[in-house]
């Protein structure tokens, strides 16, 4: 591969409509986070990939985006995730919770429980089946979410908090339900632009990695390397026409790499939006699919006071599968989430509250009509189940599985 020279691309300006300003205190959180970052960028010859400076604007301790003290779940935050908008989302899921443990171990992990909502809610609705796990593990790396996941649990199921413990790490062996909502698409991705031939001296696509500079002024900029190593294989390895810019998340390429280790029995059950790789590198989304969530907004600029937004990209999914299946798991079953929570039992749920007129009852009505919808959460999500030793037919792929587009 020839080297090719490195460019600087032009900042993301032009915000329409208008983001909510920061208040006083996240500008400081945030100038903190840009002075730790300025100063590694500057010992690191003036670059750091995108990857890197993902990382550190959300998971740098006690600034970052994940580790800082700010809100970020529900109508009060930046976002709101399946399991904040109803509680019928986890009293559904545990159909599937349930089947895998019965095949399994009766043990939970929920990695990045978010305000514990899900824990809260799917602890009561096992209950209630007489399904109760004996143990529900926690990996949560932000001490606020973490505080607030326990405040969550306290208030709503105190009963049962005595089985729910929190983790700082991957365990070294697990069997059972590892289950994961919106977690692959915080993880940090690489950003790579593939250039036409005439770019590369020497033939072929030219490709380089996005990363972040400094100019004179102290202001982050865009610029790009030359791709290298595993990054330069994986995006050699994809059928691209350039000009293309797009990620590829080699973090969670390692992160289920980890668990083919440490699972010893049962499934992990991902739920996150994406697609599989034809559609995620389809010409229609020649410009990427990354993007920022600030108090309900969503913009194209991760270097808007970094710290302050959440950064995510979509998922590829036949990557997860290839990633799962290399580590020696099974791919379960892989469909949208309407199909998943269609098979799974979501109408009959819905159907057990009372008063079918009711104020509540219109209200749950309405939320799990974002769940399913093609035009909301139904179709835009997607659910991956990887597994050792599970024989059965998981319950919420029984109809509609997917797994032949991967």
């Amino acid at each position: 591969m020839a080297q090719c020279a490195p460019g600087i691309q032009n900042k993301l300006s032009g915000m329409n409509p208008p983001l909510p300003e920061p208040s006083s205190d996240e500008r400081t959180v945030s100038i903190e986070l840009c002075r730790r970052i300025r100063a590694e960028i500057r010992a690191s010859d003036n670059w750091i990939s995108f990857s890197r400076f993902m990382e550190l604007t959300l998971y740098a301790p006690g600034l970052g985006y994940y580790s800082g003290g700010a809100q970020k779940f529900g109508a009060a935050g930046d976002f709101i995730t399946a399991p904040e908008l109803t509680p019928l989302f986890a009293h559904t899921l545990a159909a599937q919770v349930a089947q895998i443990m019965s095949v399994s171990t009766a043990q939970i992990l929920e990695v990045g429980a978010g305000s514990g909502a899900l824990a809260a809610e799917l602890l009561l609705e096992l209950e209630r089946r007489g399904s109760l796990p004996e143990r529900y593990q926690i990996l949560e790396l932000s001490g606020e979410l973490r505080m607030r996941q326990q405040q969550t649990i306290a208030q709503r199921v105190p009963y049962l908090v005595q089985r729910v413990a929190w983790l700082d790490c991957l365990p070294s062996a697990f069997a059972g339900l590892v289950l994961a909502n919106e977690v692959l698409d915080a993880m940090p991705v690489a950003l790579v632009e593939w250039q036409p031939e005439q770019a590369n001296p020497s033939g072929g696509p030219c490709v380089l990695e996005r990363g972040i500079s400094v100019d004179a002024n102290g202001s982050f900029i865009w610029a790009t390397r030359p791709a290298q190593a595993s990054l330069l294989h994986a995006a050699q390895a994809l059928d691209i026409t350039p000009p293309f810019i797009s990620e590829i998340g080699l973090a969670a390429r390692a992160w289920l790499g980890e668990w083919g280790r440490i699972l010893t029995g049962g499934a992990l059950l991902l739920f996150d939006y994406g697609h599989p790789r034809a559609e995620y590198y389809h010409a229609q989304r020649s410009k990427g699919t990354l993007m920022c969530h600030y108090r309900q907004h969503a913009h194209e600029d991760p270097l808007w006071w970094p710290g302050l937004n959440d950064i995510t990209a979509h998922v590829d999914f036949t990557a997860v599968a290839e990633a799962g299946f290399e580590a020696g798991l099974e791919v379960l079953g892989y469909t949208s989430q309407a199909q998943f929570l269609f098979n799974s039992g979501i109408t009959e749920v819905l159907d057990r509250l009372p008063d079918k007129t009711g104020r509540d009852y219109l209200r749950e009505a309405g939320s799990v009509g974002k769940l399913i919808s093609p035009n909301e959460m139904g179709e835009r999500f997607k659910v991956i189940a990887l597994g050792r030793g599970v024989t059965e037919i998981l319950l919420g792929f029984a109809r509609g599985d997917r797994t032949h587009t991967l």
